[in-house]
């Protein structure tokens, strides 16, 4: 019986969803943050924490060898290694955050932007919000002249 069981998973082919999230875990160590939808980022997260965690408790080696396994860029390894093992010493957990943008205005999927925390790349305000529509403005009404 499968009571209680749940697991986040992406609603894709396993091929499909494991590249994504490859790719997708690639692009947040890299840019250190990435606008996706929630489910995607509830998806992610977990294995963002697991690449940084085992950069702080395995040996160099081995770290390097797991952490290749799942990310796609050679950067994005030396970046874990020689830069977030550095930053995250005294942390234990939570390296990421969600913070909520709003829905996308094609489908209204929920949007997100996972950040690594104490980062330098700034999040988004709730005034400057690239994913919502903004207000139209009101076009200037041309005067006749008479001729």
């Amino acid at each position: 019986m499968r009571h209680r069981l749940s697991r986040l998973r992406l609603r894709h082919k396993p091929a499909h969803s494991k590249s994504l999230l490859r790719n997708l875990a690639t692009s947040v160590l890299l840019y250190e943050s990435v606008r996706t939808t929630k489910k995607r980022a509830e998806v992610v997260q977990p294995i963002i924490e697991k690449i940084i965690t085992t950069a702080k408790t395995k040996d160099a080696r081995n770290a390097i060898r797991a952490i290749n396994t799942v990310v796609t860029h050679v950067n994005a390894s030396k970046k874990v290694m020689e830069l977030l093992k550095v930053r995250y010493a005294k942390r234990s957990s939570g390296y990421t955050r969600m913070v909520p943008l709003g829905l996308r205005q094609g489908d209204g999927a929920k949007m997100v932007e996972l950040s690594l925390v104490d980062s330098d790349v700034a999040t988004p305000s709730s005034e400057e919000n690239p994913t919502m529509p903004k207000k139209p403005k009101m076009p200037k009404t041309l005067s006749k002249k008479a001729s």
